[in-house]
């Protein structure tokens, strides 16, 4: 199973990188959000797929599963999405401004 979801993390991370790589604005956004949730993947995936019984006392459970890299991800979740609002915020606010998303266009000339 890890193997797998080190697949798609690697996936994940590459359509990122590519995203963040091309000339639109709102396309750069979907690259940092798409590579914010293979981070929590990868969190995910470092902690160890394993099943277990839920961290509670007086239950007589021998393994429990660690819930430590869960509410990690849980808190990059709602990080990601602050982040995630913000940036949509600031494109479609340049867009506004500047009538375009193209980043090349938003850098202006070369000789300016």
């Amino acid at each position: 199973m890890e193997l797998l979801m080190s697949i798609v993390v690697g996936t994940f991370f590459m359509v990122g990188t590519y995203l963040i790589m091309t000339r639109s604005l709102i396309r750069v956004v979907v690259g940092i959000n798409i590579l914010s949730h293979s981070t929590h993947l990868l969190l995910l995936t470092m902690a160890g797929l394993k099943t277990g019984a839920p961290p509670l006392l007086n239950r007589g459970e021998e393994a429990f599963t660690d819930p430590l890299p869960q509410a990690l991800i849980l808190t990059a979740i709602v990080i990601s999405f602050g982040v995630t609002a913000f940036t949509i915020v600031l494109a479609y606010r340049t867009y506004k401004v500047h009538r375009t998303d193209d980043l090349e266009q938003l850098r202006g000339s070369t000789n300016e």
